[in-house]
């Protein structure tokens, strides 16, 4: 059972540097986080939980800062838009804004340009149900497929766990392995369908100093997960950070001058931005986003593969 209870203030974040898997300086939310049975994801902090009767907050007037920092995302997943549409009200104040809905593809989200799968074992960590995801992104004109994974509470495993098996793994496994594969697994078929393996924010053409910072933290999150070259990786992430908040334009500052001219910048984020804002892409950039592409049936003789 789900009620509705008006609420009359808007859930607004404002981040300082950008943070996966959504990319957004401000995040507005119309409704209360939990808004789902018997399981219910918080997009936001994502984590699962569940469930019988829930209480769903709904922002009864739109009044939006006066300040909005963008990339925006809107987060409006669950029937609850369809009922009331304040995301839909509030992109249309933002037009350029990201508007996070449940998808029409089972099981995942949504934004105009494309479709993220929240990885919960063993609901999304199966390779065929991947494969007809990826297939009907591609289908219906995704230009990204992305994932990340959502944490599960005891409440949410036990309705997960349906046969002893499955207990097992819920509660007595580390599941960060099987969602950092799957993660991968995803990637891989975003590339093999000629999508973007992660949410693309809009502008993400412009040489800003937030997709800059976007392109240093992606890296360094997938080497994090991989676990290659952590120190390196840790560099970057605080790098990613420095460039967000500098008030200059890094590409005004690179055309001037050099941006080894940022005190607090590493040699190495200054070589990946340099290339970066010459030509739109980085070699070290794309060599970890190739490494991070990796099938979890990799090495398997397509007749013998096994459902997993």
């Amino acid at each position: 059972m789900i009620l509705y209870r008006k609420t009359p203030q808007l859930r607004i974040r404002r981040a300082a540097a950008p943070e996966p898997p959504y990319w957004a300086a401000t995040t507005i939310a119309p409704y209360g986080s939990r808004r789902a049975t018997p399981i219910a994801i918080d997009y936001l902090d994502l984590r699962a939980t569940a469930a019988e009767k829930l209480e769903v907050t709904v922002c009864d007037r739109i009044d939006l800062p006066a300040r909005i920092d963008h990339p925006v995302l809107i987060e409006a997943t669950g029937n609850v838009e369809t009922v009331f549409g304040r995301g839909a009200e509030i992109a249309s104040a933002i037009p350029d804004a990201m508007l996070l809905t449940s998808g029409d593809i089972h099981n995942t989200v949504s934004t105009a340009s494309g479709v993220a799968i929240p990885v919960i074992f063993p609901l999304t960590t199966n390779l065929e149900t991947l494969a007809e995801i990826a297939a009907k992104a591609k289908e219906q004109g995704a230009t990204f497929l992305a994932s990340f994974a959502v944490e599960l509470d005891a409440t949410a495993k036990n309705v997960l766990a349906t046969d002893d098996e499955t207990y097992e793994t819920l509660f007595h496994a580390n599941l960060d392995p099987i969602h950092t594969a799957t993660e991968r697994h995803i990637a891989a078929l975003a590339a093999e369908h000629g999508m973007a393996d992660f949410i693309v924010p809009p502008k993400w053409e412009e040489r800003s100093n937030w997709n800059a910072a976007i392109a240093l933290t992606l890296a360094a999150s997938r080497m994090i997960a991989m676990e290659h070259d952590l120190e390196l990786a840790g560099t970057l992430a605080r790098s990613a950070r420095i460039v967000a908040e500098l008030d200059k334009p890094i590409a005004r500052i690179a055309e001037a001058a050099s941006l080894s001219i940022i005190d607090a910048l590493d040699d190495a984020s200054v070589d990946i931005l340099t290339e970066w804002i010459e030509s739109g892409r980085a070699t070290f950039l794309e060599r970890i986003d190739e490494m991070w592409r990796l099938r979890r049936d990799h090495g398997v003789d397509p007749s013998d593969r096994e459902i997993e």
